[in-house]
């Protein structure tokens, strides 16, 4: 399966964006999806998944309440709306792909992924 993210920007504290992940060559919906971000000089870090058929999600502690996962199996897409975004959720974001199963929040056990999309959160 190939990814593609979309959706990052600049936006002010407080303010909200969409993530999209498109999907191609695979249905998404029988993956387990994944969203993670990275700042530079830190470690790629899990913000949420959603297992295959989107029954189960799973959000790191800092973005539970503000950020939700979802899927749109007719459009093929994984989406992460992202509410009362803060400075310290600047980060490239990142949308993946693996197999049902496994731990969700390790980006060692996805091995697709998306390209990237730049959030930042000014002050």
């Amino acid at each position: 399966v190939q990814l593609q993210a979309s959706g990052g920007g600049l936006v002010q504290a407080g303010g909200s964006l969409r993530l999209s992940c498109a999907a191609s060559g695979r249905t998404l919906s029988t993956y387990t999806m994944g969203w993670f971000r990275q700042t530079p000089g830190k470690d790629r870090e899990f913000v949420a998944g959603i297992t295959s058929g989107g029954g189960t999600t799973y959000n790191q502690d800092s973005v539970k309440g503000r950020f939700t996962i979802s899927r749109d199996s007719a459009k093929n897409t994984g989406e992460l709306q992202m509410n009362s975004l803060k400075p310290e959720d600047t980060a490239v974001y990142y949308c993946a792909a693996k197999d049902p199963g496994g731990l969700m929040n390790r980006g060692s056990y996805y091995p697709y992924w998306g390209q990237g999309t730049q959030v930042t959160v000014s002050s």
